[in-house]
């Protein structure tokens, strides 16, 4: 059977290098890029929905949060409904990179699927999500703290 994963692994690590390369210079190293995104489009989110999102560890998110937050991209609120939990919001420089980094994504994803039919790009699409729900279950359970048996 093929190493289907290797291979989404290498794709996401190649991509990943390529990011964080072109957004050094805006201070965005090391992923953060995928935080502001998920920031900006979800105004107010919350660190632990952040990592559901992304499928980090909430400490990983903290790290990259306070990063964001001390480069003067992000701020966090209290809730007018929620006075527990502290809400993320992009500051006015923070979103004026979220259309470049979406310009950058869209790039990507255009050479990643060049040269696959319409037909084949929505295949692909479902077989990931279906890949995506498979894991689902395992990522909750070891993030939780638990282990898996196999």
């Amino acid at each position: 059977m093929p190493d289907i994963l290797r291979t989404v692994g290498d794709i996401s690590r190649a991509l990943d290098v390529i990011a964080n390369i072109e957004f050094k210079d805006l201070n965005l190293t090391k992923g953060q890029y995928v935080y502001l995104v998920r920031i900006v489009e979800n105004p107010g989110i919350i660190q632990s929905r952040l990592a559901e999102l992304i499928k980090v560890d909430r400490t990983t998110v903290a790290h990259a949060v306070k990063k964001l937050e001390h480069n003067g991209l992000i701020t966090r609120e209290f809730s007018d409904t929620n006075k527990k939990n502290k809400g993320l919001f992009a500051t006015n420089q923070g979103k004026k990179l979220y259309p470049l980094i979406i310009r950058e994504n869209n790039y990507s994803n255009q050479n990643a699927l060049a040269g696959l039919s319409p037909d084949q790009i929505d295949q692909l699409d479902q077989l990931l999500q279906q890949v995506m729900h498979n894991i689902e279950t395992d990522w909750q359970q070891v993030i939780s703290g638990q282990k898996r048996q196999y």
